[in-house]
């Protein structure tokens, strides 16, 4: 997918062909217009995006290729736009034979490709200026893989170590770093809290404001505010997701609706996601909202399907609430 601003530039450009072609023909002209409006009316508050780590198992086990994931979400989920996850292509960075077959692929089955989650290529925060420096190199390749795929993003980890001050130094380093490389490529730099600090909304915040680019956001994430995995079960390690993602929402380019488990009615056990979602839309935020199912008790295609026909729904609730 592309940014918001893309779509809205997107729009832009085909609203004034059609004013240019009503130069000639006034009557079309009017009647774009006019159907033009009926179709503002009726887009929904925000589109749906499938986030691969979603089909993590059936990727990981071979059952479903990467190549194959476009294809996959659209014909079995009904979305057309893709979040695509490193790990499942990660030797084919440099490889643009496969970017531009997967492209393809992508393009063939009507789908969007959105951004890259970019794991295991170091700390952008290192606390060690040569290793932070290899972290920027290592995600330079995924970057012009982006690129290619027509991305508006790469996502990255805030990783580091030290002080609070310390690591939102050195975050904030990093992340200027690869910004400059990134942006002329027209790319965002994008942050999701994904364990330590990161999983803290005010010092991610505070990283945004160091970086102060317009290219440089955050990928709020509803369920990955735990700050140490290995005590999960300790209501101390996790930070208060509502106020996370209310923190984050300045800032963000994507967000990511994750999913553990649903109970009868078809809600997320864990999320409120109305909650959620006011928050998100309370911010001004109409971009994509990616589906993120990452539970066990269902399968992955069930998780996934249940996870959008909650967000389909709540998007319905909320629907008059944010368009008065």
């Amino acid at each position: 997918m592309r940014s918001s601003h893309d779509h809205s530039r997107r729009r832009f450009l085909a609203g004034s062909a059609a004013l240019v072609a009503g130069s000639i023909l006034p009557a079309c002209a009017a009647t774009q217009t006019s159907e033009n409006r009926d179709m503002n009316a009726n887009k929904p508050l925000f589109d749906i995006s499938l986030a691969q780590w979603s089909l993590h198992r059936m990727l990981q086990s071979g059952d479903l290729d990467n190549l194959d994931f476009p294809a996959c979400s659209r014909q079995t989920f009904g979305i057309d736009a893709v979040e695509y996850v490193n790990q499942f292509f990660k030797d084919k960075a440099r490889d643009a034979a496969y970017i531009a077959q997967l492209d393809r692929r992508a393009k063939d089955a009507g789908v969007t490709s959105l951004l890259i989650m970019i794991d295991g290529e170091g700390d952008i925060g290192h606390a060690d200026e040569k290793q932070r420096t290899r972290s920027i190199d290592n995600h330079k390749p995924w970057a012009d893989a982006a690129r290619a795929l027509g991305c508006h993003s790469i996502r990255v980890n805030a990783a580091s170590s030290g002080t609070w001050e310390e690591q939102q130094q050195r975050a904030a380093d990093g992340l200027s770093r690869l910004v400059a490389y990134a942006a002329p490529l027209g790319l965002n730099v994008i942050v999701e809290n994904h364990g330590g600090l990161s999983s803290n909304g005010q010092w991610l915040a505070g990283v945004m404001k160091m970086v102060n680019h317009p290219r440089c956001g955050t990928l709020p994430d509803f369920g990955n505010f735990c700050f140490d995995w290995s005590k999960q079960d300790d209501p101390s390690a996790w930070y208060d997701r509502y106020k996370g993602v209310a923190e984050m929402m300045p800032f963000a380019k994507a967000v990511s609706a994750k999913s553990h488990d649903f109970d009868a009615q078809g809600n997320e056990t864990g999320t409120d996601y109305r909650r959620m979602m006011r928050i998100v839309l309370a911010a001004g935020y109409r971009g994509r909202i990616g589906v993120e199912y990452e539970g066990d008790r269902l399968s992955e295609i069930e998780g996934t399907r249940a996870t959008k026909r909650l967000l389909e729904k709540v998007r319905e609730e909320l629907a008059d609430e944010f368009k008065a």
